[in-house]
């Protein structure tokens, strides 16, 4: 079977649209799902993060769009901000060579008021968390009557966090005519409910991900309960991965190992359900650049993030569903990376490790904690340091104008600096460690866009 895009029955503009970026042959999840989505059928599709599925519904769903026709036509729903935001970016991708179209991000943790004006000025899609999406419907600002193409993305997360209510409310919304695509990287029960009750005969389709095994290093190690936290601290010291996740299963056990590491001096920090928006970002921002070698987090909290270069995962202990084991460990070796997933498993948690092997078509590879010694190079640190500038994108301040200060009056090189985001209010650098509390001083000192700015060092 062919995995030409070509093979699609897709417009002469996304075709060549596709091949400026890049996308000639299909994953598997874009060749199992879009035929069937194409010709507008429902469809249930199981696969993860990482697999190609934001363009398995993204290509449909801009193919039926008019551009002259100003409603909303399309209405993808998502369990967090971060993952609705990588949505966002890559359906205004698709849909470049259809003049005009409009996406709008509805989430929480921003200001209602800008969504509003976007709203004002026409959507043709609207990408968001199904609580400020019916927010948004409640107030009057949005309307869903005209919704041809209805995605609700990752739904088991969305399950999980309790929306499946907000979810039901907002499908009630739309137009009973209308296609559903529904991706899911595991089938809890609630998925059935929500396709019995809002699908048309959907057609469903798995794409079983099994990670190779020269592209991800996997290795278990049994422990007792009292040793999980510190074998956590033993697996960081002796393979000394630039940037690893650190999957719990629970936010109390998240809490208890992020302490332990931090007074072990790791550089790192968590990631759960509880945490404020504006605490959430802060996290991933520094976790993406560079300026935290650990991220200990849940698999709620961690669902939707898209970190490159990620070295390592570990499972401090084995999650009950073989599934979510694949999607934990797909976050590393991506791209042309190596990558290193280590389990700590203990003998309580055979069975559930059995069930890893059965999906996996391959027997566990162990290793003992005492083989584990610690590697030489000094405590494990982060590379970089982020410093938070008061000021963003409202007062017009651009990545280019932060570069210039440190690079220009600041007087440091451009290889000290590292990623520079700007969000509508703050504004955070990464610089290397040695040069951080002088960049701080330094930058204090001098101007940005001909203003003085205040800038405090993070962690």
């Amino acid at each position: 079977m062919t995995s030409s895009f070509r093979t699609l029955t897709l417009s002469p503009d996304t075709l060549n649209n596709l091949d400026q970026l890049g996308y000639t042959e299909m994953t598997p999840i874009q060749q199992a799902s879009l035929p069937l989505a194409l010709a507008g059928q429902d469809v249930i599709a199981q696969a993860s993060t990482g697999s190609g599925k934001t363009a398995a519904f993204g290509l449909p769903l801009v193919e039926k769009l008019t551009a002259n026709f100003h409603a909303v036509q399309a209405l993808v729903m998502c369990p967090t901000r971060e993952l609705a935001d990588q949505v966002t970016t890559e359906i205004r991708r698709l849909a470049r060579s259809t003049a005009n179209i409009k996406v709008v991000t509805l989430c929480g943790g921003v200001a209602l008021r800008g969504q509003e004006q976007s709203l004002q000025h026409g959507a043709h899609v609207v990408v968001g968390t199904p609580g400020r999406i019916l927010d948004h419907l409640t107030r009057g600002n949005l309307r869903l009557d005209s919704v041809k193409t209805l995605v609700l993305d990752e739904a088991d997360r969305m399950l999980d966090m309790g929306f499946f209510d907000d979810i039901a409310q907002l499908i009630r919304q739309c137009p009973a005519k209308r296609q559903t695509l529904l991706f899911s990287a595991t089938y809890p029960e609630g998925i059935a409910k929500l396709s019995a009750q809002f699908m048309h005969q959907p057609q469903t389709v798995k794409v079983q991900t099994v990670h190779a095994a020269d592209k991800i290093k996997q290795l278990f190690y049994e422990v007792r309960e009292d040793e999980r936290l510190h074998a956590v601290s033993l697996l960081l010291n002796h393979f000394r991965p630039e940037s690893t996740l650190v999957f719990c299963n629970t936010k109390q056990q998240c809490r208890e190992l992020l302490a332990v590491l931090q007074a072990q001096g790791f550089d790192a920090l968590a990631l759960y359900g509880e945490l404020e928006q504006r605490e959430r970002d802060q996290v991933l921002v520094q976790f993406a650049n560079r300026s935290c070698s650990v991220l200990v987090a849940t698999d709620v909290a961690s669902r939707g993030l898209d970190i490159s270069q990620l070295n390592a995962v570990i499972n401090v202990d084995v999650t009950p569903d073989a599934e979510i084991h694949i999607h934990r460990i797909g976050r590393t070796g991506r791209a042309d990376a190596q990558g290193l997933a280590l389990t700590l498993a203990s003998l309580d948690e055979m069975g559930a490790v059995g069930r890893i092997e059965l999906l996996q078509g391959m027997e566990s590879q162990w290793a003992k904690l005492d083989t584990l010694t610690p590697t030489p190079g000094g405590r494990l640190m982060a590379p970089m340091k982020t410093l938070q500038i008061v000021g963003g994108r409202k007062e017009k301040i651009r990545p280019g104008d932060v570069l210039g200060a440190l690079t220009g009056e600041a007087g440091f090189s451009a290889d000290q600096i590292g990623k520079i985001n700007v969000n509508e209010f703050s504004t955070y650098v990464a610089v290397d460690r040695a040069i951080a509390s002088e960049a701080v001083e330094r930058l204090s000192q001098g101007r940005i866009k001909g203003k003085t700015v205040r800038v405090r060092l993070m962690g």
